[in-house]
C-alpha cells in the first residue's frame, strides 16, 4: 500500500514540510497531555471543562493565550490573570513531546503507520512519566490505553514486532503483554518477600500517631502513620489487605481514651487490639508510644507492572529482558547522582519508559548481538 502511496506523493516523506508538521502536532499534543497530568491522577475529566485553566485561581484560558510553547515563554511562565507561577513542567512536556514527535517520525517515516504508532505510544509515556515523577503514583488508564494501542499497531504494523501477518502481530502483542506484567509482578512478589517488612526498634519509647490530612481535597495529602517525627503515607504502606503495621509499646490513646495492650495491629481499613477490631474510618484520633514497629513496604508498586505489561504488548516479549534490565540501570544511575540512600522510594516508571525508548532504537541489535554470541559459544 505505501508503495502505491508514494507514486502519486511529489515528495518523500522526510520533506520538511512533514518534519515542521510533527514539530506543530507534537506541541499541540503536549499541551493536551499537561492537562492529561494534572487532571487524570486528580480523578477530573479532561474533558470538562473543555478549556484549560490556572490550577490556582482556577480561571479559564481563552485560545488565544494557549498557544502552545510560546505562550509560556511570552507570559515569563506566569499566569495572566492572578500572575502566579506556572512550573517549567507545563513548557517542558510540550517541548519534549514536539522533538520526540520529529525523532519518531525521521526514524521511522519509511513506513508512516509505525511512525504514528511510536508518537502515540511517545505521548502516552510522557504522561506516565511526568505523573509518577510528581506524584509517585501511574494512572491506569493510560497503562491500559498504551497496551490497546500497542494490539491495535502489531495487527496493522507488525514490523516493529518482527513478524508478518495480522494473527501473527496479534499473537506477538498479547504474549508480551503477558510477558512483561508477569515478569514484572514476579520481580514485585520475589521483592515483597525479600523486603516486605522493616522493623525498626527504638531505644525507649518514642511517640506516635495517625495524622490527617488538613486538606482532603488534595491528592498530595495522604492519612500518615508518624512514629519518632517520621512519617509514613498510607498508600505506601497499604497496597494489600495482607499488609500490617505493627505497633508495639504502650499509653494507646484511640479517640482520647485510654487502651489496654501492648500490641496494635494496624491494617488498610482497621486496627486490632486486645481482640477488638476497630474502622479507621470511625477514629477521631489515634496515637500511643512505641518501642517497635515493624512497617509494611513494597519493592514497587503495581502501577510498574501495568507499566511493564503496556510497554511489552507495544514492543514484543523480546524486548521485556532489555527493558526491565535498562530500568534498573537507569534507576541505578538516577540514585547515585540523586545521593539517594538505600531504602529510599523513586518512581520506578520513568525508568521502565526509558528502557522501552532504548528498545526502539537499539534492543534488536543487542538482541541479535548476543544470540550471536550464543550460537558462537555453542559452535566452538
Amino acid at each position: 500500500m505505501l508503495d502505491w502511496m508514494n507514486m502519486f506523493l511529489p515528495f518523500s516523506w522526510q520533506n520538511p514540510v512533514f518534519i515542521v508538521a510533527a514539530l506543530l502536532l507534537g506541541a499541540a499534543i503536549g499541551s493536551f497531555l499537561n492537562v492529561a497530568i494534572y487532571r487524570l491522577p486528580r480523578g477530573l475529566s479532561v474533558n470538562e471543562p473543555k478549556r484549560s485553566f490556572c490550577p490556582v485561581c482556577k480561571k479559564g484560558i481563552p485560545m488565544y493565550r494557549n498557544i502552545p510553547l510560546f505562550t509560556w515563554l511570552a507570559q515569563a511562565g506566569k499566569c495572566a490573570e492572578c500572575k502566579c507561577r506556572i512550573p517549567f513542567r507545563y513548557f517542558a512536556v510540550e517541548l519534549l513531546t514536539a522533538l520526540l514527535f520529529v525523532l519518531m517520525w525521521v526514524s521511522f517515516s519509511a513506513d508512516p503507520r509505525e511512525a504514528l504508532f511510536y508518537m502515540l505510544m511517545v505521548a502516552l509515556l510522557i504522561v506516565v512519566v511526568f505523573v509518577d515523577i510528581e506524584l509517585m503514583l501511574i494512572p491506569l488508564q493510560v497503562t491500559w490505553l498504551g497496551t490497546a494501542l500497542g494490539v491495535v499497531a502489531a495487527v496493522v504494523v507488525q514490523h516493529h514486532l518482527g513478524v508478518e501477518g495480522m494473527v501473527n502481530g496479534f499473537k506477538a502483542s498479547v504474549i508480551g503483554f503477558f510477558a512483561g506484567f508477569g515478569g514484572l509482578w514476579a520481580v514485585v512478589l520475589l521483592g515483597k518477600l525479600a523486603f516486605g517488612k522493616k522493623k525498626i526498634e527504638f531505644e525507649g519509647s518514642v511517640d506516635w500517631m495517625l495524622r490527617e490530612p488538613e486538606d482532603e481535597t488534595d491528592i498530595e495529602q495522604d492519612l500518615c502513620f508518624v512514629v519518632d517525627g517520621e512519617a509514613h503515607e498510607w498508600t505506601d504502606l497499604f497496597n494489600r489487605k495482607s499488609d500490617r503495621l505493627i505497633v508495639t509499646g504502650s499509653d494507646f490513646l484511640i479517640d482520647g481514651k485510654r487502651a489496654d495492650g501492648s500490641e496494635m495491629v494496624i491494617r488498610g481499613e482497621s486496627i486490632e487490639l486486645e481482640g477488638e477490631k476497630i474502622s479507621i474510618e470511625s477514629l477521631k484520633s489515634l496515637s500511643g508510644r512505641a518501642t517497635k514497629v515493624t512497617i509494611p513496604r513494597e519493592a514497587m508498586g503495581m502501577g510498574d507492572v501495568y507499566l511493564m505489561g503496556m510497554l511489552g504488548a507495544c514492543l514484543g516479549w523480546q524486548s521485556v529482558i532489555f527493558t526491565i534490565f535498562a530500568a534498573c540501570i537507569f534507576s541505578i544511575v538516577v540514585a547515585v547522582f540523586g545521593k539517594l540512600g538505600f531504602g529510599n522510594r523513586m518512581p520506578f516508571g520513568p525508568s521502565l519508559a526509558m528502557g522501552g525508548f532504548c528498545w526502539i532504537f537499539w534492543g534488536w541489535d543487542v538482541w541479535n548481538w548476543y544470540f550471536s554470541l550464543i550460537l558462537l559459544s555453542g559452535g566452538a
